[in-house]
Order: C-alpha cells, then structure tokens, then sequence
C-alpha cells in the first residue's frame, strides 16, 4: 500500500514569550491578572525565545540536506510565526518546498480565563475553577474558549491535509504546549488518562522537539514512529537557557 505518512514530523513549541515572562512576575507576586497588553495572538517572543530559535534553528541547518525539514507549518499567533521565520533564514528559504501558515496550529483558546493566574481563576470564577477541577482540563470549556478535545477536533483535520499533501516529505510544525500535546495524543493514540499523565509530569519546553519518524514495517501498512519527546539538547548545546513556562494563562494541573 502506498505510504500516506511524511517521512518525518517535528513538532515544536515555539520559543520564550513575554507572555510567559509576564505570567511568572504575577505568579510571584502573587497577583490575579497576567500584565500584557497585548492580544495573546499578538505576544511577541522574549529576547530569550529568539536566542532560543535560532539555537534550534542551527540544529536543524547542520543536518545533511536530504535529512532537514522541506515543509514548514506554524501557527498564526506572533511567537509561533516568529519561531519559525527564525528557524527557516537558518534552513534557507529556497530549500523549503512549502511553507504554510495554520490557524488550526493556533493556541488552545482561554476564553474568559485569558490572562488570569491560578489566584486569579480562583478568585474570580470559583464555580468555574470547581467545575474544572470536577470535570478536568481535557473535557473542560472554559465559557468563550475550548477544551483539549476542541483543540484535537481541529487537529484530526489538520493531519488529513498533511497526509493528503505532504507525504513522504519532511514536515516541521511550529505551535504551542496544547498542540503539541494533542498532536502526541493522535499520533501515538493515547487516552486521556495517557496524556493528562505527560502533562502532570512535565512542561513542553520552549522550542523542544517531539519528532517521529515513519517506519514501512510498522503495523500493517506502516506508521509514525515516537523518536524524540521534548529534546532540548539543540539549547543546551548552544549554552541557551532551557525554560518551561506555561503559555498564558496559567491553569492548574488536571
């Protein structure tokens, strides 16, 4: 049977924001409101997640050519754009085959809860924060937001379109700890106790790779292979500071 799967799939979460940054001064302070001004699809990168891309981005340039990602997708928000602007100047434009942006790569969407803090969700949605805490975080929807299953909704149609269009090819995708998540969910087929599970016990880090590989003998027509969760070794290599803040807004774990 023909292969459907691209050769190989890198997901990364986009660099340090200052959205991140913001969130920790009020975690640390204490406070309810994240401070930025800015629409969370605006928030740009921090100077630390652009040192943080280019650190990846020179990871992937020093691949053999025939290894290196030929197609880049990334979400439309301004830290996962500018991620992945900064780690295709390293691979060279003219190498790229496609390079698209997704809305369906966007952030999990918050809702009313956008740029509150744990204190603050607490403080000023108790009902919300118990309602949360009795349902979880992977069926929970926030009034104005999603759940993680919302979010692997527009996923599953994301992963017909790179089927459909990119197989065979090499194919990074730029996103957001959600995403990332989610796409683990799909591609490995957990459970919701499975992945919940990957949450609770560690933070996506800013422009770590989860990448997978496929294999033709695999199953019965082959599949995508889990090869790395999380790398980080590109930064540390760099002497680049690893972080793992949460994206805004902070939310408690499920």
């Amino acid at each position: 049977m023909e292969q459907k799967w691209p050769q190989q799939i890198w997901l990364v979460r986009h660099g340090q924001s200052a959205g991140n940054v913001a969130r920790d001064a009020a975690e640390a302070a204490a406070g309810l409101h994240i401070d930025i001004a800015e629409r969370d699809v605006d928030v740009p990168l921090s100077p630390l997640g652009a040192e943080q891309a280019r650190a990846l981005g020179a990871w992937f340039a020093a691949m053999p050519a025939n290894e290196r990602p030929n197609v880049v997708l990334h979400s439309p928000y301004v830290r996962a754009a500018e991620t992945a602007r900064i780690i295709m100047r390293q691979l060279g434009p003219d190498s790229l085959m496609a390079v698209q942006v997704d809305e369906r790569l966007r952030e999990k969407e918050f809702g009313i809860l956008d740029r509150l803090t744990v204190l603050g969700i607490e403080h000023r949605y108790p009902e919300l924060h118990e309602q949360r805490q009795h349902v979880g975080k992977f069926y929970f929807r926030p009034p104005g937001g999603e759940s993680w299953c919302d979010v692997i909704l527009r996923l599953r149609s994301i992963i017909d379109t790179i089927t459909r269009e990119f197989c065979k090819e090499r194919v990074l995708i730029v996103g957001h700890q959600v995403t990332v998540n989610c796409f683990r969910y799909l591609f490995e087929r957990l459970d919701e106790a499975a992945i919940l599970a990957f949450d609770r016990a560690a933070d996506v880090p800013n422009c770590s790779v989860t990448s997978y590989s496929f294999n033709p003998h695999d199953g019965k027509h082959g599949k995508l292979g889990l090869q790395l969760t999380n790398f980080v070794a590109p930064l540390e290599a760099a002497g680049t500071p690893v972080t793992v803040q949460k994206d805004v807004p902070a939310a408690p774990k499920a």
